[in-house]
């Protein structure tokens, strides 16, 4: 599997238009996309993968959807289901609607390339300066605007 570097993804404006008619509010999914417009990118992975073979998946995108599994206390097969079916997700990832998401087994392998060497202590190292830059952590207290469901 390869990366191919994509610059940050624009959401649809199917996506968008769903996403804010059905939760108008927003979601937990919505607001760190709102809030951080994509937490991470692809370039912050270049040194993860090699540049030639097949492309894999967005490693941004997995990186977000393990986070919202994370806060969402979701197993392996909720979150890849989530991808799939729940349009909040759709719109914290930049997808198409119709976009059938991965097979849950994607999250195992993506993690155990977050386990080598430093990377997960770099990885939110990077998460916690674009947290703060964004408002959302000052110190060691979270501050924010609504909380999460």
């Amino acid at each position: 599997m390869s990366l191919q570097p994509r610059p940050g993804a624009e959401i649809p404006a199917p996506t968008v238009r769903v996403a804010r008619a059905s939760n108008p509010h927003g979601t937990a999914a919505m607001w760190i996309r709102d809030r951080l417009d994509g937490l991470f990118s692809d370039e912050d992975f270049t040194a993860w993968y090699p540049r030639d073979g097949r492309p894999g998946l967005s490693p941004a995108q997995l990186a977000t959807v393990c986070v919202l599994q994370y806060a969402l206390n979701l197993s392996d097969r909720q979150a890849a289901e989530a991808v799939r079916c729940r349009i909040d997700f759709k719109y914290a990832l930049g997808l198409e609607l119709e976009d059938p998401g991965f097979h849950h087994s994607v999250l195992s392998d993506f993690r155990d390339r977050l386990a080598e060497g430093d990377r997960a202590d770099r990885l939110l190292g990077l998460a916690l300066t674009r947290i703060r830059r964004a408002g959302l952590l000052k110190g060691r207290a979270v501050r924010a605007s609504r909380p999460f469901p």
